[in-house]
């Protein structure tokens, strides 16, 4: 696929996927949502993680008004089942860890696109905003799953309701996000964040991610199999084993991802 909408870039393992629509805060139009999927499949098969992040000022403002939205005939049920679900779910289900490095406003499914990642880090100017009951919508694009788990239900329901703007810091005093960070420092910051993660053993990423997540549901002694389970895939793993001969080594070990 030939991107418009965003920008792909694939270095020493990571995949930087830059929504680029500045012009209008890189809002999501269909083709947006249709190249950040292909490009998030791209990234599962080529890199060892990957960065989403928007050009300009903002992040992203979420569903682009001005594609189809104020026609009567906008179909947002079909359009958040054949459009957001996959896009979002790709995110979900990517063996790699997924970094929202959020550069500014990141406002209704924008938002919740950030949210999505496994680690958001925040410029300290970027601000989250569940803008949806200003045009008289609910949190879509996955907001009414991740909200209630980073941030609590009654701080939840609070960002819903009133749509009030979320700063990066207090984000991140929630739980929201991972960490906020100085404008002045925030692209060195993020970049070697993810260049750590592109040096680590991607599959130990994995099984944390999938542990983790399955962990909400699952009761102790189900949880305790399943990490037994993918412990044991793991120590059979190139990686463990440098991992242990580079301590014994009194070394940073070299480990191969996948």
């Amino acid at each position: 696929m030939n991107y418009e909408a965003i920008r792909y870039e694939l270095t020493e393992g990571m995949a930087v996927i830059t929504l680029n629509r500045p012009e209008v805060m890189n809002a999501l139009n269909s083709a947006m949502r249709a190249e950040i999927l292909d490009a998030l499949r791209r990234a599962a098969d080529e890199a060892r993680v990957v960065v989403l992040t928007g050009e300009g000022r903002a992040f992203c403002s979420g569903q682009d008004l001005a594609d189809g939205a104020a026609s009567g005939a906008f179909d947002l049920q079909k359009v958040l089942r054949e459009e957001y679900e996959p896009m979002l779910m790709a995110i979900y289900d990517c063996p790699l860890p997924v970094i929202s490095a959020v550069n500014g406003a990141a406002a209704g499914a924008g938002a919740n696109l950030a949210l999505a990642a496994d680690v958001v880090i925040a410029t300290q100017s970027a601000a989250f905003l569940q803008a949806f009951t200003r045009i008289g919508l609910m949190p879509d694009a996955g907001g009414t799953y991740w909200l209630p788990r980073q941030v609590g239900f009654a701080r939840a329901m609070g960002a819903a309701l009133f749509a009030d703007k979320v700063t990066a810091d207090q984000a991140a005093q929630w739980g929201m996000i991972w960490e906020s960070v100085p404008d002045a420092e925030f692209a060195a910051h993020w970049r070697a964040r993810v260049a750590h993660l592109a040096k680590g053993p991607t599959a130990a990423y994995g099984a944390i991610k999938r542990a983790l997540r399955e962990g909400y549901g699952n009761d102790l002694p189900t949880q305790l199999s399943l990490e037994a389970e993918l412990q044991g895939q793991l120590g059979q793993s190139r990686d463990f084993h440098e991992g242990v001969t580079a301590f014994l080594q009194k070394r940073a070990p070299a480990f191969e991802g996948r």
